[in-house]
């Protein structure tokens, strides 16, 4: 089955996923999916990256007003409605439609452009456009997913506290960790955090205890430590 990407007639695909400006995409949907397969063994969080963004009208992205990059990012995300699900979701959709997108315009657009400055010159506007293309699709995309998101959050917080959770990570500590929690389907996936400096392994059992609204997170403590023993 793999013989085929190292075909001949691969060539024109290889060519064009590593020239200008297709190349920023395939180095972003790289990174995506390496992050995915790193997320999937457990070295670190699925959303990492997450941040929270405020739920207001619109956010001052005016430098002037001494708002943070996170603030200004937040304010960009809230205008093209990248919002309400988690951030590494709507960058995978954000690379991969751009991705795909600035392929196809290099593959039938800048073909007829000669190589050299002319294409690089040409090539500007085409990746601006597939990125601002992809960014209104991933936009459409999740729109109907955020009611579920916010459904899924409040219903777990309620029925998950004081239930005990495997942890999937290679660790958890203050900063970092993850648990699995069984719910009869395919089971639910929490950020976890100890309390103190506590700490946990791969395989270790835990009990929900808190819930941080402000950075989306359970609390945890051992079984045995939550049985008094």
């Amino acid at each position: 089955m793999f013989a085929i990407l190292f075909m001949e007639d691969m060539d024109p695909f290889y060519q064009n996923i590593s020239s200008f400006p297709t190349v920023f995409f395939t180095f972003f949907l790289l990174v995506v999916l390496l992050y995915w397969i790193v997320a999937v063994l457990g070295l670190v969080d699925i959303d990492v990256l997450d941040f929270d963004i405020p739920e207001a009208e619109g956010v001052d992205i005016n430098p002037d007003t001494g708002l943070s990059n996170a603030n200004v990012l937040a304010g960009v995300m809230l205008r093209f409605g990248l919002q309400g699900v988690p951030l590494t979701i709507i960058l995978s959709f954000v690379a991969l439609f751009g991705w795909l997108i600035c392929y196809y315009a290099v593959h039938f657009l800048l073909g007829m452009v000669p190589s050299g400055l002319f294409s690089i010159l040409a090539g500007i506007p085409v990746f601006i456009g597939s990125l601002y293309v992809s960014v209104l699709m991933t936009a459409l995309l999740i729109k109907p997913l955020r009611p579920l998101f916010k459904k899924t959050s409040q219903e777990t917080v309620k029925r998950v506290l004081g239930q005990s959770a495997l942890v999937r990570t290679s660790r958890v500590d203050n900063d970092f960790g993850e648990a699995t929690l069984e719910d009869g389907g395919a089971g639910l996936l929490l950020k976890v955090r100890t309390i103190g400096d506590t700490t946990f392994s791969k395989g270790d059992r835990v009990v929900l205890l808190e819930y941080d609204k402000e950075k989306n997170t359970y609390r945890v403590i051992s079984e045995e430590e939550f049985a008094g023993k």
